[in-house]
């Protein structure tokens, strides 16, 4: 049971000035496993005051030195990982093998890529008659999402130190632990009073605090497109910097040379992941019509054979969902999807067998799927994957366009040339090629309503920057 009291600010654990603590539920047994303090627009005053006390000295420390405290922060998260990983195992539903690899691994890996890039990282540069300098934004209000907890503190808590800004982050209320440990570690490792402060509470109440903060300069937000809009809206009233990863409905194109049998259940798989609670999640396989109920069939079958099972065992399987709220939310999609006229496939309605405690769902295909319904236009959210069928390459690359979102996507060919020349035509953020694997240094942001701004590797360094020039 982890209880926390206190919030984090300025150095030192204090109390909150709101009322009553948030529970946080178990995935896996429903159970309480449990709770922060369910904080106030005031906590976020004090934070904020404190972080843009300490930005002065903070932006002015020298670059190696901001260095040596990420490579002391990346070494106090490699000596918890086991720690984190059985935290957000807990919180999120992750089973503990995949959340050791990605959990408690991917945050150790960014911090680490944003130390090493300040190595060769250049702040300033002549242009001409110009002195070209970088400088950090100022302090930066950080809310992140539950499904990918740590990864995305880290994204732009390590982006933001490495650039010299100060931070007041706002962490998830439905999956927070993470980011208490991630404090116990910013103090353990002596990170100057200031630069790092963490307000718990719900979105309405400390999210909209953060956006609206005349002394917040910039906000980066990650979560559900509804939600960034919002942030964007309250945080244009001070015309401060604002950077969205929001939602995403990727298509996964799978081209008629392709080796179905090999690629189809690696295309089930990046839906999948972590029970299909991923914004890059390839929830869209476009197939083509002349290989449809093939398709199908080999997805139905790798579907019927993906294991679920409890997060705390070993294990490739899938865990549950991470709270009965997202439970409801994905049955009430699939029940959307039959009422248009998909078929199940694969799955369905209802828990897996041998199941019934913890927030599961079986592994759902649906086939018959055409791009204008519910199914393929809306993030799920949840381990269900539409199948839908296309033409031609021009066919399929329109279908893939046609959606709100753009954060992702894939592209299936013998022919490498080929997928790369679809996947240059998709109008999404990124595009893996053939099974191309996740690039923390790669620049990581959507197009249209998934948001704008990029994230990762030298990118996330740079969007905590401001540029001045000195005519000379």
């Amino acid at each position: 049971m982890s209880d926390y009291s206190n919030i984090y600010i300025d150095g030192a654990w204090v109390p909150s000035d709101g009322d009553g603590s948030i529970e946080v539920i178990n995935a896996g047994t429903e159970q309480v496993m449990g709770s922060i303090p369910n904080g106030a627009a005031s906590d976020v005053d004090k934070a904020v005051a404190a972080a843009k006390a300490a930005f002065e000295s903070w932006s002015a420390t020298p670059v190696e030195e901001r260095q040596k405290y990420l490579v002391r922060l990346n070494e106090a998260l490699q000596a918890r990982s086991a720690d984190i990983a059985a935290t957000i195992a807990g919180e999120v539903g992750m089973p503990i093998t995949w959340a050791t690899m990605i959990q408690a691994g991917l945050p150790t890996g960014n911090m680490q890529t944003f130390a090493t890039l300040l190595d060769s990282f250049q702040f300033e540069e002549e242009i001409g008659n110009s002195l070209v300098v970088k400088e950090p934004v100022g302090v930066v209000g950080a809310i992140t999402p539950w499904n990918y907890p740590l990864h995305q503190i880290i994204c732009k808590v390590g982006g933001a130190l490495a650039a010299g800004c100060t931070i007041v982050l706002k962490p998830s209320e439905v999956a927070p632990l993470n980011a208490f440990i991630l404090a116990e570690i910013v103090h353990d490792v002596g990170l100057p009073n200031g630069v790092f402060n963490l307000v718990t509470g719900t979105g309405p109440v400390v999210g909209e605090a953060i956006a609206a903060h005349p002394d917040v300069d910039m906000v980066s937000f990650t979560g559900s497109t509804r939600a960034g809009k919002r942030v964007a809206e309250v945080a244009s009233q001070t015309v401060k910097r604002v950077a969205l990863e929001l939602g995403g409905k990727s298509a996964n194109i799978v081209l008629d040379d392709a080796d179905f049998e090999t690629v189809i259940p690696k295309g089930l798989f990046a839906c999948y992941l972590n029970s299909g609670q991923t914004c890059t999640a390839h929830t869209r396989m476009l197939v083509p019509n002349s290989r449809y109920d093939e398709a199908v069939g080999i997805a139905a079958a790798a579907a019927e054979q993906t294991q679920v099972g409890s997060p705390t065992d070993e294990g490739m399987h899938l865990g549950p969902l991470i709270s009965q709220a997202q439970w409801d939310r994905v049955q009430g999609y699939i029940q959307t999807g039959i009422d248009e006229g998909a078929t199940v496939a694969a799955g369905g309605l209802g828990k897996p067998e041998g199941h019934e405690t913890g927030y599961f769902v079986k592994p759902t295909v649906l086939a018959g799927v055409t791009n204008d319904m519910t199914v393929a236009q809306e993030e799920i959210f949840g381990p269900v994957l539409s199948i839908i069928g296309y033409d031609d390459d021009d066919d399929a690359v329109r279908i893939a366009n046609d959606s709100l979102y753009g954060l992702s996507g894939g592209v299936w060919s013998g022919d490498q040339d080929r997928a790369i020349a679809v996947a240059r035509r998709m109008r999404t953020g990124a595009v893996d090629v053939n099974g191309g694997s996740f690039n923390i240094a790669a620049p990581f942001g959507g197009y249209k309503q998934s948001g704008y701004g990029r994230e990762n590797g030298v990118y996330g360094i740079e969007e905590f920057l401001e540029t001045k020039s000195l005519q000379l």
